[in-house]
């Protein structure tokens, strides 16, 4: 199931029960996105037929092509104050919103003020890992929390698992039924709900349910629709202690992903590590980063994770 996905770098790391891989991960298959290029603190990319320049601490590089292909971009995000939101400057060409394919999926993409398109292209490596072992048991349970616009459980439920999605945004929830309903998959088994993520849990360990999988992308920063306050550094240990409650006697799978620049993959592999403290199964870390299209295949690091898979 790694068959969309390259492995640029392995480090073997062995431990006491099994051994861990760390590696980065880059999404292959894509004909819908394109990373064309990086460099100065910014990247270009095409979603679909349009072509986009954003931000990215990552980029730190000289870029490859000329600033003749940048200035064909049609859109442009400029960051504000806070770094988080901004504003952009769009050709007239650019529509309110427009459809990028993934695995026969159609993802509804739209520049949003957090600078975002509606979805993170890296994150299609765990769509793939999740669903080739989703498919190896007969209906497993699969929670997504901190869900965003649902690309991950509509793969999740369309390769057999009953999905619960949660995110403390109504307006993430509302993207996340959109795409479900632009894909004419309002029949699939899952539940979308707007809970903070922390009292979600809470709730589900009280009520005794279980899940056989569970997807986590949590924000550096968030809060919930009561006021509920989230920092990562502070409350993500915590979270996990509660999560190992959730899974089932014979769990599949826990995927963990990190946008915060100081949570490095070792640091989540560890905490994933001693919040599980299973014996058994494999655990592995690393980057998920996106190779460029130039012919120097370079790869812009996206974020960090940590995964556990019962073999």
């Amino acid at each position: 199931w790694l068959r969309n996905e390259r492995i640029i770098e392995l480090h073997f790391f062995m431990k006491k029960f099994n051994s861990t891989v760390s590696n980065i991960l880059s999404p292959l298959g894509w004909e819908d996105y394109e990373l064309i290029d990086f460099g100065y603190g910014k990247k270009l990319e095409r979603f679909g037929k349009y072509t986009f320049v954003r931000p990215d601490s990552q980029a730190m590089a000289e870029p490859i092509f000329s600033k003749k292909i940048w200035a064909k971009a049609d859109g442009i995000f400029n960051s504000s104050n806070d770094k988080e939101k901004g504003s952009w400057k769009l050709s007239n060409k650019v529509p309110e919103f427009w459809d990028v394919n993934f695995n026969n999926i159609k993802i509804k993409t739209l520049p949003t003020p957090f600078r975002h398109l509606g979805f993170f292209p890296e994150q299609s490596v765990h769509w793939d890992w999740c669903r080739g072992l989703i498919q190896k048991r007969n209906k497993p349970k699969v929670l997504n929390l901190f869900g965003y616009s649902g690309i991950a459980s509509l793969d999740a439920a369309l390769s057999g698992a009953e999905v619960t999605h949660v995110d403390a945004s109504k307006k993430a929830i509302n993207l996340a039924f959109e795409n479900r309903n632009r894909n004419n998959l309002e029949k699939l088994p899952i539940r979308f709900l707007v809970e903070d993520a922390v009292n979600f849990v809470k709730r589900e360990i009280r009520r005794n349910n279980k899940y056989d999988g569970i997807i986590l992308d949590p924000p550096k920063y968030g809060r919930g629709p009561n006021g509920e306050i989230w920092r990562i550094e502070e409350d993500l240990l915590n979270l996990m202690y509660l999560i190992k409650e959730l899974l089932t006697e014979n769990p599949l799978f826990l995927v963990l992903t990190s946008y915060a620049i100081r949570s490095s993959h070792i640091s989540l592999y560890y905490l994933l590590e001693s919040s599980l403290k299973f014996n058994y199964g494999k655990y592995s870390s690393g980057e998920l980063g996106i190779e460029d299209s130039s012919n120097k295949k370079r790869v812009l690091s996206c974020a960090n994770f940590a995964r556990w898979q019962c073999e």
